[in-house]
């Protein structure tokens, strides 16, 4: 390419602010009108998605009717994840100023998966891993780094573990979950090459938290059996229920049986902002590694999670590599080289999408908002005890609960379909998304209310629509 010719992929400055400007006129009338878009809008949704298959274009088209496109065709046809209706799952919302973090960062394109290259932007990161691990009430030992999401940071916490506590041959290594942890455990497992015999599942009592008990006796029978229990993971709010297992207790197995505890706080952990989320989840502070999402109850935009480490050289050693590309590494306790404690080499610049809205808001900002969660999901709960036939199969811990309701003379099976009808038409009022999972084998509905734009009103439109929902079921009987 000479200096003659069009250089596109270099725009000048004003095009740069042209096609900013462009964005933004789309996406910020978008995020204002979240309260009024359908929490759900997926009718066609599949024949919209296929008519974006084509063929890598040959030339250029104008960015005018591609925004276009994509806002008033192709965004609108899905879930609105984003806005306050959004009670189905836990994810939570997705914070405009990340998004302005991430143009930067995407827009100054540092390199901070190793110190040398951006030393400043790496600090930055590193700096929100401390405040993480300190949080959790790890020590200055701990290292950790920001992840695509909770299945990332449970599958190299699980490595970690693996290449700390088990020999070359690692096969007679044994791990346990309970029979509600994530199923990113599962499939962590067998990425870190143990088959699926040796992961145990452990059952739960009935607040749906690990039973102790069995525990012990699953270690007992397993060290009889010449096996190597090794890892243990706890749930600090699980997806179905939103239990906490209880920490101490599997603290007190882990040190004596010689395991790793691992504690899976994908949902909860940012809760321990708040008083209640602290008592909830006292013991965590023992653990061995902790997972957290800051893409569920810290807001941020899908694609961040988190993992911390209490020994960060474990962490350091289970990843390590070299290679004559590589620029010095650090030995240093406070900088260090991400590459080294994850499987990543290339990774973007996530620390700025997190260190952003912490430092414009800071912690008590979000603490004011966890909180008004955790009140939303009480007041939820009475509500919904006095709706008539209404079971609470899992009252809220933090701020997720399952019910089902029940009808006179209806079978288990019959009930399930009722249940799932029930959320569907409440859903399809258009003003909250309801979805359900199985608890015991049956069908339940499930209330998430995790958004930071989710207030009162949009939870006693669930209600009301719930309740309406109910009673033309129970008409049309």
């Amino acid at each position: 390419m000479t200096a003659n010719e069009p250089h596109e992929l270099e725009p000048s400055p004003d095009e740069m602010r042209r096609l900013v400007e462009l964005a933004v006129s789309h996406l910020v009338p978008h995020v204002a009108s979240l309260g009024a878009q359908p929490a759900a809008d997926v009718a066609g949704a599949m024949e919209v998605a296929r008519t974006v298959f084509e063929p890598m274009p040959e030339h250029g088209a104008p960015a005018g009717p591609l925004f276009e496109r994509l806002f008033h065709e192709l965004v609108p046809k899905s879930y609105n994840a984003a806005g306050p209706g959004y009670l189905a799952y836990i994810p939570g919302g997705g914070l405009f100023h990340s998004a302005v973090a991430d143009l930067v960062a995407a827009g100054v394109n540092r390199y901070v998966g190793v110190v040398a290259p951006a030393p400043a932007l790496a600090a930055l990161e590193a700096t929100v891993v401390r405040w993480f691990a300190e949080l959790c009430g790890l020590p200055r030992a701990a290292r950790g780094l920001l992840t695509t999401g909770g299945s990332m940071a449970n599958f190299i916490a699980l490595v970690t573990a693996r290449r700390a506590r088990l020999p070359e041959d690692f096969l007679r290594g044994t791990l346990y979950v309970s029979d509600q942890a994530h199923h990113s455990l599962a499939k962590a497992a067998a990425l870190a090459g143990f088959p699926p015999s040796r992961v145990r599942s452990v059952p739960t009592d009935a607040r749906f938290t690990m039973s102790i008990p069995a525990l012990e006796a699953m270690i007992a029978a397993d060290r009889a059996a010449g096996l190597s229990p090794f890892f243990v993971v706890g749930s600090a709010g699980t997806t179905n229920t939103g239990a906490v297992d209880d920490l101490c207790l599997l603290a007190d197995v882990a040190a004596r049986e010689r395991l790793h505890l691992h504690v899976d706080a994908a949902y909860g952990g940012f809760f321990l902002l708040t008083a209640r989320g602290r008592a909830a989840m006292r013991g965590l502070e023992r653990a061995d590694s902790v997972t957290l999402d800051p893409h569920k109850a810290l807001f941020l935009p899908y694609g961040t999670g988190a993992l911390v480490v209490r020994d960060g050289e474990a962490l350091r050693r289970a990843h390590a590599g070299d290679a004559e590309y590589l620029p010095e590494l650090q030995r240093d306790d406070e900088l260090y080289d991400f590459c080294e404690h994850s499987p990543e080499l290339s990774r973007g610049f996530r620390g700025l999408r997190v260190w952003l809205p912490l430092k414009l808001h800071g912690a008590e900002t979000f603490r004011r908002y966890l909180d008004e969660k955790l009140d939303l999901a009480a007041y939820a709960h009475e509500r919904l005890r006095a709706l008539p036939g209404l079971e609470i199969v899992a009252a809220p811990t933090l701020t997720a609960l399952a019910f089902r309701f029940v009808f006179d003379g209806v079978s288990d099976d019959e009930l399930d379909e009722l249940n799932l009808k029930i959320a569907d038409d409440a859903s399809a009022r258009g003003r909250v998304l309801l979805k359900g999972t199985r608890l015991r084998g049956r069908f339940v509905i499930r209330l998430c209310i995790v958004s930071f734009r989710t207030h009162k009103e949009r939870v006693d439109m669930a209600l009301e629509d719930l309740a309406s929902a109910a009673e033309d079921a129970r008409a049309s009987r």
